[in-house]
């Protein structure tokens, strides 16, 4: 116990060199962590994928669009088990300037939508009202309470891919059922869509953004794709289809060059903790040349020695990597509610928990490794003759 005391008041000797390494360790691993939810978050959607559906979209891109016939044709392929379809809405709420009035907002089949999503929650009520109006919208938990939405309440979007004023009324506030769970959508009626798209302009009718394909079996997913794609190759719109993760993530990779920037950027940092304990372990060692000759002397080994350095550096780095993690919580929390539709799902992962104090602890022992090599080399002779 007696080694700790001595530990935790080489600690204390220099109070402002100390405070100043906690505190740069404690915003480091802070960057690190956020960084690392930033990254992870960008990828929720990826990670949320269920395993059994896949999506089918026009092979040149997805704002072109496809023929509802194809829903009944797809249906009949052997592995699909069901289908349902959407279409990207757009449009404008509010202020197009503010980026909380942007949220997606999609045209779904209600009659199919939840059966194939149901990690929506949605109670039988509310589904049923939905299904009723044709221009009944349904809103996610925390869309709702970013904009006080309410059952009933009416929600005016202009459009701009499908010109015009619309009104929709919300009819149901749907939650995830889990964390991993979008809750920023507003959902609404394809078939709503589809009548008025048919008055304002002709020929634009008829006409799905994606369908929705659940197969059970996940040994059918590569033969369903090809069977799908084949029997539209010829087509005047010829298809793609790729399970929900290929989806998601070929929209995340829209934004490589950003995410991999910031994954070099969260280990650079790694780097700064490294460098500013190392500069304060090495400082105090110097400084205590002599102490260490002197307790060499009286019999104290080499693992006393090093027990002394190592501990000193350890209790610093950890003390600011526990301050860094307690910090990471409510920045992630700042960032979720600043961009809660750009970023619906922000959550501190535990690997994110363990690689950033982990990285704390690593730059401790390193920091530690080459001034305590030194004082247990050091000739007793030598360390007495220095000037500290």
């Amino acid at each position: 116990m007696k080694i700790f005391k001595i530990i935790f008041k080489n600690g204390l000797r220099h109070k402002l060199r100390t405070i100043l390494t906690v505190l740069g360790i404690m915003i480091a691993v802070t960057a690190f962590g956020f960084l690392r939810t930033v990254v992870t978050a960008w990828n929720a959607g990826v990670s949320a994928s269920a395993s059994n559906r896949m999506i089918t979209h026009h092979s040149v891109s997805i704002i072109f669009t496809l023929p509802i016939a194809y829903r009944d044709q797809i249906l009949k392929i052997p592995g699909v088990s069901a289908i349902s379809y959407a279409n990207w809405f757009g449009g404008v709420y509010k202020d197009a300037s503010d980026f909380k009035n942007f949220f997606p907002r999609i045209a779904v089949d209600p009659e199919t939508f939840f059966d194939l999503y149901p990690e929506f929650g949605l109670s039988s009520g509310e589904r049923e009202a939905f299904m009723k109006d044709r221009n009944a919208c349904v809103v996610g938990h925390k869309l709702a309470e970013e904009h006080g939405f309410k059952i009933g309440d009416i929600i005016n979007i202009e459009g701009d891919i499908y010109p015009g004023t619309w009104e929709f009324v919300v009819r149901g506030i749907y939650q995830g059922r889990d964390a991993t769970v979008d809750e920023t959508q507003m959902l609404f009626q394809w078939k709503y869509l589809d009548e008025r798209i048919g008055q304002l302009q002709q020929g634009r009718q008829g006409e799905v953004g994606w369908y929705v394909l659940s197969v059970k079996n996940p040994a059918d997913l590569a033969p369903v794709s090809k069977t799908v794609d084949d029997m539209y190759f010829n087509s005047r719109a010829s298809t793609k289809t790729e399970t929900e993760k290929e989806w998601q993530q070929s929209f995340v990779s829209m934004s490589s060059a950003i995410l991999t920037s910031l994954t070099v950027i969260s280990y650079v940092i790694i780097g700064i903790i490294l460098l500013v304990l190392s500069n304060t372990i090495i400082m105090a060692t110097r400084e205590r040349i002599r102490e260490y000759a002197v307790l060499k002397t009286l019999g104290f080994t080499r693992g006393h020695i090093i027990g002394l350095i190592g501990g000193e550096s350890m209790l610093i780095a950890v003390v600011g990597g526990v301050l860094g993690l307690f910090l990471t919580f409510p920045m992630a929390g700042a960032f979720a509610k600043a961009f809660p539709t750009w970023f619906p799902i922000v959550v501190v992962e535990p690997l994110t928990i363990v690689l950033a104090f982990g990285a704390a602890l690593f730059a401790g022992l390193i920091a530690a490794l080459f001034p305590a090599m030194k004082i247990t080399r050091m000739n007793i002779v030598d360390g007495l003759r220095t000037i500290g």
